[in-house]
Protein backbone atom coordinates (compact mmCIF):
# COMPACT_ATOMS: atom_id res chain seq x y z
CA UNK A 1 0.00 0.00 0.00
CA UNK A 2 1.02 3.60 -0.80
CA UNK A 3 2.47 5.72 2.22
CA UNK A 4 2.02 9.58 2.76
CA UNK A 5 4.58 11.38 5.04
CA UNK A 6 2.63 14.45 7.18
CA UNK A 7 5.19 16.83 9.00
CA UNK A 8 4.22 17.39 12.37
CA UNK A 9 5.28 19.09 15.47
CA UNK A 10 4.46 17.88 18.84
CA UNK A 11 1.88 19.55 20.93
CA UNK A 12 2.89 20.86 23.98
CA UNK A 13 -0.91 21.62 25.59
CA UNK A 14 -4.16 19.64 24.95
CA UNK A 15 -6.57 21.92 26.84
CA UNK A 16 -9.31 23.36 25.00
CA UNK A 17 -7.44 27.24 24.73
CA UNK A 18 -4.68 25.72 22.60
CA UNK A 19 -6.35 23.51 20.70
CA UNK A 20 -8.58 26.90 19.65
CA UNK A 21 -5.40 28.30 19.09
CA UNK A 22 -4.08 25.96 16.64
CA UNK A 23 -7.01 25.80 14.65
CA UNK A 24 -6.93 29.52 14.10
CA UNK A 25 -3.32 28.84 12.57
CA UNK A 26 -4.50 26.65 10.12
CA UNK A 27 -3.55 23.57 12.12
CA UNK A 28 -4.99 20.36 12.83
CA UNK A 29 -5.01 18.63 16.25
CA UNK A 30 -4.17 15.16 16.13
CA UNK A 31 -3.28 12.09 18.22
CA UNK A 32 -1.80 8.83 17.54
CA UNK A 33 -3.02 6.09 19.78
CA UNK A 34 -1.75 2.10 19.60
CA UNK A 35 1.95 2.58 21.15
CA UNK A 36 3.11 2.83 24.73
CA UNK A 37 1.57 6.07 25.13
CA UNK A 38 -0.37 8.59 22.67
CA UNK A 39 1.52 10.87 20.77
CA UNK A 40 -0.13 14.83 20.45
CA UNK A 41 0.66 16.31 17.66
CA UNK A 42 -0.64 18.93 15.01
CA UNK A 43 0.10 19.82 11.35
CA UNK A 44 -0.99 22.33 8.47
CA UNK A 45 -4.65 21.34 7.27
CA UNK A 46 -3.12 21.50 3.84
CA UNK A 47 -0.98 18.50 4.60
CA UNK A 48 -3.81 16.19 5.06
CA UNK A 49 -5.43 16.89 1.43
CA UNK A 50 -3.97 13.95 -0.22
CA UNK A 51 -4.94 11.56 2.82
CA UNK A 52 -8.55 12.68 3.50
CA UNK A 53 -9.90 14.28 -0.30
CA UNK A 54 -9.52 11.34 -2.01
CA UNK A 55 -11.25 8.00 -3.01
CA UNK A 56 -7.67 6.09 -2.30
CA UNK A 57 -6.42 4.65 0.89
CA UNK A 58 -2.66 5.03 2.30
CA UNK A 59 -0.63 4.39 5.58
CA UNK A 60 0.77 7.08 6.98
CA UNK A 61 4.43 8.36 8.06
CA UNK A 62 4.02 10.97 11.11
CA UNK A 63 7.31 12.64 10.89
CA UNK A 64 7.70 15.13 14.08
CA UNK A 65 10.35 18.11 14.05
CA UNK A 66 12.17 15.96 16.86
CA UNK A 67 13.08 13.30 14.26
CA UNK A 68 10.36 10.95 15.65
CA UNK A 69 8.50 9.05 12.81
CA UNK A 70 5.56 6.92 13.44
CA UNK A 71 4.30 4.48 11.00
CA UNK A 72 0.26 4.93 11.53
CA UNK A 73 -3.09 4.49 9.35
CA UNK A 74 -5.92 7.16 9.76
CA UNK A 75 -8.76 5.84 12.29
CA UNK A 76 -11.33 8.82 13.14
CA UNK A 77 -11.90 12.14 11.38
CA UNK A 78 -14.00 15.40 12.64
CA UNK A 79 -15.17 17.82 10.07
CA UNK A 80 -16.77 20.97 11.15
CA UNK A 81 -20.75 20.84 10.49
CA UNK A 82 -21.02 23.75 8.44
CA UNK A 83 -17.69 24.28 6.49
CA UNK A 84 -16.40 20.80 6.67
CA UNK A 85 -12.93 22.29 7.97
CA UNK A 86 -10.97 19.21 9.39
CA UNK A 87 -11.08 19.75 13.16
CA UNK A 88 -9.62 16.74 14.70
CA UNK A 89 -7.95 13.32 13.71
CA UNK A 90 -7.41 10.36 15.15
CA UNK A 91 -4.19 7.30 14.14
CA UNK A 92 -3.53 4.07 14.82
CA UNK A 93 -0.08 3.22 14.85
CA UNK A 94 1.02 0.05 13.17
CA UNK A 95 4.10 -2.15 13.45
CA UNK A 96 5.41 -4.42 10.60
CA UNK A 97 4.57 -7.68 13.00
CA UNK A 98 1.47 -7.25 13.52
CA UNK A 99 -1.97 -7.37 11.57
CA UNK A 100 -3.97 -4.25 11.29
CA UNK A 101 -7.79 -3.63 10.14
CA UNK A 102 -8.46 -1.55 7.28
CA UNK A 103 -11.60 -0.36 5.28
CA UNK A 104 -10.34 -1.10 1.41
CA UNK A 105 -11.94 0.32 -1.67
CA UNK A 106 -13.63 -1.75 -4.35
CA UNK A 107 -12.55 -1.22 -7.49
CA UNK A 108 -14.97 -2.61 -10.57
CA UNK A 109 -13.64 -4.06 -13.76
CA UNK A 110 -14.49 -4.92 -16.71
CA UNK A 111 -18.16 -4.84 -18.55
CA UNK A 112 -20.93 -7.01 -17.25
CA UNK A 113 -22.66 -8.96 -19.65
CA UNK A 114 -25.91 -8.31 -17.94
CA UNK A 115 -25.85 -4.68 -18.28
CA UNK A 116 -24.88 -4.61 -21.91
CA UNK A 117 -28.23 -6.13 -22.38
CA UNK A 118 -30.00 -3.65 -20.23
CA UNK A 119 -29.16 -4.49 -16.51
CA UNK A 120 -28.55 -2.17 -14.14
CA UNK A 121 -25.46 -2.84 -11.91
CA UNK A 122 -26.02 -1.98 -8.11
CA UNK A 123 -22.78 -1.68 -6.38
CA UNK A 124 -23.58 -2.66 -2.37
CA UNK A 125 -20.22 -3.02 -0.50
CA UNK A 126 -17.92 -0.26 -1.70
CA UNK A 127 -15.21 -1.14 1.14
CA UNK A 128 -14.61 -4.22 2.58
CA UNK A 129 -12.89 -4.60 5.95
CA UNK A 130 -9.73 -6.24 5.73
CA UNK A 131 -6.91 -7.58 8.00
CA UNK A 132 -3.34 -8.25 7.22
CA UNK A 133 0.11 -7.10 8.32
CA UNK A 134 0.50 -3.56 7.19
CA UNK A 135 2.86 -4.36 4.11
CA UNK A 136 0.47 -6.96 2.55
CA UNK A 137 -2.46 -4.24 3.08
CA UNK A 138 -3.56 -3.96 -0.77
CA UNK A 139 -4.47 -0.46 -2.42
CA UNK A 140 -7.85 -1.57 -3.68
CA UNK A 141 -9.83 -4.84 -4.08
CA UNK A 142 -10.75 -5.60 -7.48
CA UNK A 143 -13.53 -7.05 -8.74
CA UNK A 144 -14.33 -8.55 -12.44
CA UNK A 145 -18.17 -8.32 -13.60
CA UNK A 146 -17.47 -8.95 -17.22
CA UNK A 147 -19.08 -12.59 -17.07
CA UNK A 148 -22.23 -11.96 -15.03
CA UNK A 149 -25.71 -12.30 -16.34
CA UNK A 150 -28.46 -10.16 -15.11
CA UNK A 151 -29.40 -11.67 -11.93
CA UNK A 152 -26.13 -12.62 -10.70
CA UNK A 153 -24.31 -11.39 -7.63
CA UNK A 154 -20.65 -10.75 -6.57
CA UNK A 155 -19.30 -12.28 -3.26
CA UNK A 156 -16.61 -11.58 -0.98
CA UNK A 157 -15.70 -15.52 -1.39
CA UNK A 158 -15.20 -14.27 -5.32
CA UNK A 159 -12.01 -11.99 -4.12
CA UNK A 160 -10.06 -13.90 -1.38
CA UNK A 161 -6.26 -13.38 -1.13
CA UNK A 162 -3.77 -15.25 0.79
CA UNK A 163 -2.01 -12.22 2.18
CA UNK A 164 -5.10 -10.41 3.58
CA UNK A 165 -8.74 -11.88 5.62
CA UNK A 166 -11.43 -10.23 4.64
CA UNK A 167 -13.65 -9.41 7.34
CA UNK A 168 -16.86 -9.98 6.18
CA UNK A 169 -19.81 -13.09 6.34
CA UNK A 170 -18.92 -15.52 3.14
CA UNK A 171 -22.56 -14.30 1.93
CA UNK A 172 -21.88 -10.39 1.90
CA UNK A 173 -22.50 -8.92 -1.11
CA UNK A 174 -20.16 -6.45 -3.20
CA UNK A 175 -22.09 -6.48 -6.30
CA UNK A 176 -24.73 -7.52 -8.46
CA UNK A 177 -26.57 -7.26 -11.66
CA UNK A 178 -30.42 -6.88 -11.51
CA UNK A 179 -33.06 -6.39 -14.15
CA UNK A 180 -35.03 -3.43 -15.76
CA UNK A 181 -37.69 -2.42 -17.83
CA UNK A 182 -35.34 -2.41 -20.70
CA UNK A 183 -33.39 -5.74 -20.04
CA UNK A 184 -33.39 -8.45 -22.77
CA UNK A 185 -32.60 -12.17 -22.73
CA UNK A 186 -29.06 -12.77 -22.18
CA UNK A 187 -27.67 -13.85 -25.34
CA UNK A 188 -26.49 -16.99 -24.37
CA UNK A 189 -29.78 -18.13 -23.24
CA UNK A 190 -30.84 -16.45 -26.73
CA UNK A 191 -28.77 -18.81 -28.46
CA UNK A 192 -29.41 -22.08 -26.16
CA UNK A 193 -33.71 -21.14 -26.93
CA UNK A 194 -32.63 -21.02 -30.72
CA UNK A 195 -30.68 -24.37 -30.95
CA UNK A 196 -33.73 -26.07 -28.49
CA UNK A 197 -36.50 -24.32 -31.02
CA UNK A 198 -34.77 -25.82 -33.98
CA UNK A 199 -34.59 -29.59 -32.65
CA UNK A 200 -38.05 -28.85 -31.81
CA UNK A 201 -38.70 -28.05 -35.60
CA UNK A 202 -36.95 -30.84 -37.09
CA UNK A 203 -38.73 -33.71 -34.41
CA UNK A 204 -42.13 -32.59 -35.43
CA UNK A 205 -41.51 -32.65 -39.08
CA UNK A 206 -39.64 -36.44 -38.77
CA UNK A 207 -43.21 -36.98 -36.54
CA UNK A 208 -45.53 -36.07 -38.96
CA UNK A 209 -43.33 -36.85 -42.77
CA UNK A 210 -45.50 -39.69 -43.58
CA UNK A 211 -48.67 -37.57 -43.29
CA UNK A 212 -47.43 -34.85 -45.26
CA UNK A 213 -46.25 -37.10 -47.97
CA UNK A 214 -49.35 -39.51 -47.92
CA UNK A 215 -51.84 -38.85 -51.25
CA UNK A 216 -54.79 -36.84 -51.08
CA UNK A 217 -58.00 -38.60 -51.18
CA UNK A 218 -59.32 -39.15 -54.64
CA UNK A 219 -62.31 -36.95 -55.46
CA UNK A 220 -65.85 -38.21 -56.14
CA UNK A 221 -66.60 -39.36 -59.96
CA UNK A 222 -68.55 -36.60 -61.75
CA UNK A 223 -72.16 -38.13 -62.35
Amino acid sequence: MKSITINGSKRESVGKSATKALRNAGKVPCVVYGGDEPIHFSADDLAFKNLVYTPDVHTVVIALEDGTKVNAILQDIQFHPVTDRILHMDFYQIFDDKEVMMEIPVRITGNSRGVRNGGVLRIVNRKLRVKALPDNLPDFIEVDITEMKIGHKKYVTSVEAEDFNILHPDNTVICQVRTSRTAIVDEVDEEEEGEEGEEGAEGAAAEGGEGAEAPAAEAPAEE
